[in-house]
């Protein structure tokens, strides 16, 4: 079984101990029927700002959609640990990067600890921008990326750099060459937190639009952008563009 399956039964099996049908989860998290019907059996990937919003939504850690048959999450208290051996962890594939997160048995945690892998090699690979509330760091541990978003020029990373920014702003990594490419990245924020965040991002610009979700509340770390739809677009500060995105870059 693949991991988008496991993770699609997990999401199903949670959502039936509510007693929830589709369209209850449906209107809590802004996706469509459909949408959440193919999540659940393995057809549509489950990326970090998916699982956060869903895990929101069923009032679950997001470790809990995160756990195989037959683990058990360790609940938050003091003296708790948990070790990864190299390789270790839940694998989550997408077409554009590849996660890792670890410490999974571990609910209720401060942060989530991922290793991500990105395949993305341009804006128009990847999709629309990605952003989740929090704060997300990242290390490059091998490659170079392109760190793009919505409110700063491009900056390149390169092995041994990192960076720390506010993750509700749209933000896309996007490989650079032919090398392996990877990166420790730590995304910060209670899913409980999300929800203040949600109304805007779901709300359409008009009342005969509907509201657009996939792939916009999002941290997919190492992932990536495009240009930012219409109605979830900032009114505070300028965007940038693909055009001006691309001629410089900053390092550090």
């Amino acid at each position: 079984m693949s991991n988008s399956a496991k993770l699609g039964e997990k999401l199903k099996s949670v959502r039936l101990e509510k007693k929830w049908k589709l369209a209850e989860l449906a209107s809590r998290t802004g996706f469509t029927i459909s949408t959440l019907s193919k999540m659940e059996r393995g057809k549509i990937s489950l990326s970090y700002d998916k699982l956060a919003t869903i895990s929101m939504a069923l009032g679950v850690d997001i470790g809990t959609l995160l756990q195989t048959r037959g683990t058990t999450g360790v609940p938050s208290g003091t003296g708790r640990r948990s070790i990864i051996r190299g390789g270790g962890g839940q694998e989550v594939e997408t077409d554009v990067y590849h996660h890792l997160y670890l410490a999974t048995e571990l609910l209720n945690k401060r942060f989530v600890p991922i290793i991500a892998y990105p395949h993305a090699r341009s804006l128009e690979e990847f999709g629309d921008w990605v952003r989740h509330a929090g704060e997300e760091f990242t290390f490059v541990i091998e490659g170079v990326v392109d760190f793009y978003s919505e409110l700063y020029a491009p900056v390149r990373l390169e092995k041994g750099d990192a960076i720390y920014f506010d993750s509700g702003m749209g933000h896309a990594y996007i490989k650079v060459g032919d090398e392996p490419c990877s990166g420790l990245t730590i995304c910060a924020g209670d899913e409980s937190n999300i929800e203040p965040h949600l109304e805007n991002v779901f709300a359409p610009a008009n009342e005969s639009e509907p509201a657009v979700v996939e792939r916009r509340i999002a941290s997919k770390s190492l992932a990536g952008a495009t240009k930012m739809p219409a109605r979830a677009r900032s009114t505070k500060a300028p965007k940038v563009t693909r055009a001006a995105a691309r001629p410089a870059y900053k390092k550090g």
